[in-house]
């Protein structure tokens, strides 16, 4: 499908509106194919020309007002109209093709029992593979969807059911919604249902999943409930869409898609293992995120690309705050500080950074690439900063106001901001031009001079980016913590403070005030700015961390730690020797984890051939400290025990985990973590492909299939590596989730004698690997076979070699341009 360009979707939506999509899809004829007969109505100026996304496979008939058009005016991927009436109709029947992508109508046999599933997914330009459309967020419709589908299969759409007479189901017209929302799933899914204050709620797994979706399903539904009941809480308009169905689908490209009355979750969201309670955390975060989404994105739309922010960010937002309010999950704004907030400091200072509204993406390529950690998190976290600002009220005000005033229609960023200034009585011009029209991040340091046991003065510091000279204005929270009598450390005393876009403000308030152990910039993580804390406090990190009452005052020390590693500012040998000290005695989860990967991470990256074992070591030592300290069964036993998987050289116990010996008392090693130790046992060439095939054969799974992928392309053998190489790079035929894992057991620090010229082929193969596969397939696939491990100077000159090219695929020129800045930080790193 080709990429729609800003400037013709200015140019269609001044010539039609549309009015109704009516959508015939016939399932039952096997194949590659599908049927798809449409019904699209649209206004128009009289005498105009226009096109509609369209890719048919093949054309049964084709009229426009009654007149047969001729198939030839199909031409890549697009469907053009001449000498249109003031009132059209268009009917197309055709056969369309089933996907593997993840994109369009994605097709999938479960291996577990031959059961095939679909579900509809037409982000962000796919409208075309399924019907002819006009693929555009502002040209909304309303949209009647039928399905003739086997008699023993389950359809769900956007609309409500009407009628079903065996297989064939007809639903109710929908709201006016967008292309990229309209949404379908068809198969022998489970279902589970309930209802609250009036909305009917359902629940939709595999059969495969039935038990473990009926194990989960009091969880999720009780999570929905809170999650509505909070949102009209805050919003005049209640929930807008009739039903609210959420379906957990195989091999889903994203974490979830906002379709209104049908929310699609990646089924991995449906544990048949044993998960941690910071997984169940993520899961309902994105249940609310998801139910945000239905004010944000699906009642009110963006009317192009450049506003994603007003979709992503207040999802964000608002999906961690009202599980924070709402659920038993409270810990939610603990994960955004060390974990959400770390991807969009990250995202902001690659190459690729982009402000959080951009004045205008050009095309949808372009904007594919800002679903980003930008577009979420940092503008979730410069929300939150606004909402400190303003108050709560005069925002929520704002909110109820923008909804009104745009119910079933499309917003723009001034839209949205006249509200909130109108409910504020702020101009809010300023704060919106440096924090969501100018990119990259501000560093805050604390400067701090003493007078004996008191401060002589503390000062901000605030700085920016050589290239991005913007400093802006911040609402921070100072902490004051001290060592108290019974040996643990809490926080004496808290601030707030303004800080202007001077670059330097003095703390007046703490002028003459005791000196604490640690002073903590940003405690309560209030603003959005990369941390570093004075001498003193660094110095006394590692003996007062592991002490520290207050998890989020934790979050932000250790993400402030990490990313000073990331920017070489400290060795990543200080880094273990951190987490060997202060990880052990950790009580949140979601920390555990989250430093855990992180310093792994860092670790393969930034530590030499030489060093790396010595620091493998540390993770490993930490790990099994935390294991020692964990209750049995417990979620920080199961991260300890992840973790240590992940980092430990010892064979024998690892093997000794798969027989059933000296397995650790309350540790489940059930399917998901006997694959985790397959895997790191054909990293350390532990395992063959007949041990991977045996285990597969006991796990003939969804789930089992993946990691198989991902074990195999780990070995270290050379007939492996070219086989998984081979599939990543030119089987069209594998599918989106199975190129994804397999690209991503390929690289492996271990086995950089054996990789030895996959680099090279790396930025040889990959422009062929992007006509191979499309969209956010690609986009990960290219991410994850990049020789992130192969970190010399030789890999970022053939990245300067590729990213010279003319005509390059945009989305392998952003995957290379940023993985290239990450290599030259860990070029850097190592000095």
């Amino acid at each position: 499908m080709p990429t729609l360009t800003r400037a013709e979707a200015a140019e269609r939506a001044s010539v039609v509106d549309v009015e109704t999509y009516s959508v015939d899809l016939d399932v039952t004829e096997g194949g590659d194919t599908f049927r798809s007969r449409a019904v699209v109505r649209f206004r128009a100026r009289a005498g105009a020309a226009t096109f509609l996304e369209f890719e048919p496979a093949e054309i049964t008939s084709l009229t426009l007002n009654g007149v047969a058009v001729d198939p030839g005016t199909v031409r890549d991927g697009r469907l053009w109209l001449t000498g249109l009436a003031e009132e059209n109709e268009l009917v197309a029947d055709a056969a369309m093709r089933y996907s593997i992508d993840g994109e369009g109508l994605h097709r999938y046999t479960d291996p577990a029992d031959g059961n095939v599933y679909l579900y509809q997914h037409l982000f962000i330009n796919n409208g075309g593979r399924v019907l002819p459309c006009f693929d555009q967020p502002d040209l909304k419709a309303s949209w009647q969807v039928s399905v003739t589908a086997p008699a023993d299969w389950t359809v769900a759409t956007n609309g409500t059911l009407v009628s079903r007479d065996g297989g064939r189901w007809e639903f109710a017209p929908t709201r006016r919604i967008s292309t990229y929302l309209a949404s379908m799933i068809a198969g022998r899914y489970h279902v589970r249902t309930d209802e609250h204050d009036g909305i009917p709620l359902a629940l939709y797994a595999r059969a495969a999943l039935a038990e473990h979706l009926d194990a989960e399903a009091a969880d999720i539904f009780e999570v929905t409930k809170r999650c509505l009941d909070r949102f009209h809480e805050m919003f005049d308009i209640r929930y807008p869409f009739g039903h609210y169905q959420q379906a957990f689908a195989p091999e889903f490209n994203f974490g979830a898609m906002e379709y209104p009355g049908l929310v699609v979750f990646r089924d991995e969201m449906i544990p048949r293992s044993v998960v941690t309670e910071s997984e169940r955390e993520h899961r309902a975060n994105v249940i609310a995120h998801e139910m945000a989404h239905q004010w944000f994105g699906d009642l009110v739309t963006m009317a192009w690309w450049d506003d994603l922010w007003l979709n992503e960010s207040f999802a964000e937002y608002l999906g961690t705050r009202v599980a924070a309010e709402a659920t038993r999950y409270r810990g939610t704004w603990t994960t955004f500080a060390i974990h959400r907030k770390a991807w969009g400091l990250r995202a902001d200072q690659r190459p690729s950074t982009h402000p959080v509204a951009p004045a205008e993406v050009t095309d949808t390529d372009a904007a594919l690439l800002n679903f980003d950690g930008i577009s979420y998190a940092k503008g979730a976290a410069v929300l939150k900063q606004l909402v400190a600002w303003l108050g709560d009220e005069a925002f929520l005000s704002g909110l109820n106001a923008h909804f009104e005033a745009h119910a079933y229609g499309n917003a723009t960023l001034a839209d949205l901001l006249g509200a909130l200034s109108k409910a504020s009585g702020r101009d809010l011009s300023g704060w919106a031009e440096v924090w969501l029209r100018r990119a990259q991040v501000n560093t805050l340091r604390a400067e701090v001079r003493r007078d004996g046991a008191n401060y002589a003065e503390v000062a901000v510091v605030q700085t920016a980016p050589d290239g991005f000279p913007t400093l802006r204005p911040h609402r921070i929270g100072i902490g004051l913590f001290d060592r108290a009598a019974d040996g643990t450390v809490v926080r004496r005393r808290h601030i707030e403070a303004e800080l202007d876009a001077s670059g330097r403000t003095v703390i007046a308030e703490l002028t003459g005030a005791p000196a604490a152990d640690l002073l903590l910039l940003n405690d309560g993580d209030l603003t959005y700015a990369k941390i570093r804390l004075d001498a003193g406090s660094a110095a006394a990190v590692p003996a007062l961390l592991p002490l520290l009452d207050d998890s989020l005052a934790r979050a932000v020390i250790w993400a402030a730690t990490l990313d000073a590693v990331v920017d070489g500012e400290r060795p990543v040998a200080e880094l273990v020797t951190l987490v060997l000290a202060a990880l052990p005695t950790e009580t949140e989860v979601v920390i555990v984890e989250d430093v855990l990967r992180a310093a792994r991470g860092l670790v393969d990256r930034y530590a030499t051939p030489q060093t790396r074992p010595a620091a493998l070591e540390l993770l490993a030592q930490a790990a099994d400290r935390l294991l020692a300290a964990s209750p049995p069964g417990s979620s920080g036993q199961l991260a300890a025990v992840r973790g240590l998987i992940g980092s430990t050289v010892d064979v024998a116990r690892l093997r000794g985990w798969l027989a059933g010996e000296n397995v650790p008392a309350g540790l489940t090693v059930d399917a998901d973590l006997r694959w985790l130790v397959q895997y790191r046992l054909a990293v350390l060439g532990a395992s063959s492909t007949g041990t991977i095939d045996a285990e597969l054969e006991a796990d003939n799974s969804a789930s089992g299939q993946q990691w198989a992928a991902r074990c195999r392309a780990a070995l270290p053998d050379p007939a492996a590596k070219e086989a998984a190489w081979t599939a990543v790079v030119a089987d069209g035929s594998l599918s989106n989730r199975l190129a994804e894992l397999t690209a991503a057991g390929f690289w492996q620090p271990e086995q950089l004698d054996l990789l030895t010229g996959y680099a090279e082929r790396y930025f040889a193969d990959m422009p062929e690997m992007m006509r191979v596969r499309s969209g956010m397939s690609a986009e990960k696939a290219a991410m994850a076979a990049y020789p992130d491990v192969a970190v010399s100077a030789r890999t970022r000159q053939l990245a300067a070699a590729l990213l010279a090219r003319t005509g390059l695929n945009p989305i392998l020129r952003r995957v290379v341009q940023d993985a290239d800045d990450d290599m030259r930080r860990a070029l850097a790193a190592r000095g």
